[in-house]
């Protein structure tokens, strides 16, 4: 049988194996709970998709390597690290509720591996502060995972043309004059937030080079 697409990533074994150990880590213990390399095939397969370009396998490692990199910020690390795996496991570039249906996935999921549900609950509310980048003061493992997903912000020049070039090619069913108003619209909101990052690292390490990243395309966007 041919590899799936998920499966001929390099990194596959490596994060299934890491998905297997945080899973058993944050349920029950019960001795009847599922498998949970069941649940962490169907998630990086999903991952996988052929819709994605930007929200891939790629983007889920990183995100979860800068979810380890804060891990002294935040207040339940395995509990940030969940929200990091299911925060964009349902993607679809043209419809707008994807934070919503990965925020309900990961409660049936969860509840079906055997998680306890205050950690569900809070899995699901982490996903959902995804949506806006802007968790309320003193959210700890809020900061953590919105300062996880727009690390991407901060990176060098290629590695910014990169993701933005990645973006477009997620919206390529969207007419250039149509693209560029929205995308416009979302990096006026990214910096209109007092700081695009919340902890400490962040906006020491991150804040001023996102915003010129962030910055220099919306320039390019209205030029």
């Amino acid at each position: 049988m041919p590899e799936s697409r998920a499966e001929a990533h390099p990194r596959y074994a490596a994060l299934l194996a890491q998905w297997c150990e945080l899973l058993r880590r944050c349920r029950n213990g019960a001795a009847d709970e599922p498998d949970p390399a069941v649940y962490g095939r169907e998630l990086l397969a999903r991952w996988a998709e052929p819709q994605r370009r930007y929200h891939t396998l790629d983007h889920l490692v990183a995100v979860l390597a800068r979810v380890t990199e804060l891990t002294v910020y935040a207040q339940d690390p395995d509990t940030v690290a969940l929200a990091a795996w299911f925060h964009d496991v349902v993607y679809r570039p043209e419809r707008s509720e994807n934070e919503e249906r990965s925020a309900a996935l990961a409660e049936r999921a969860l509840t079906e591996a055997g998680v306890d549900p205050e950690r569900v609950a809070q899995v699901a509310r982490l996903v959902l502060l995804t949506v806006d980048h802007d968790p309320a003061e003193g959210d700890a493992d809020g900061e953590v995972l919105c300062d996880a997903d727009l690390a991407v912000l901060a990176g060098d020049p290629a590695a910014y043309a990169g993701y933005a070039a990645a973006v477009r090619e997620e919206y390529a069913f969207v007419p250039d004059e149509d693209f560029r108003t929205g995308r416009a619209e979302v990096l006026r909101r990214l910096l209109a937030l007092p700081n695009l990052f919340r902890t400490a690292y962040g906006r020491e390490h991150w804040e001023p080079v996102a915003r010129r990243n962030v910055g220099t395309e919306l320039e390019l966007l209205e030029a």
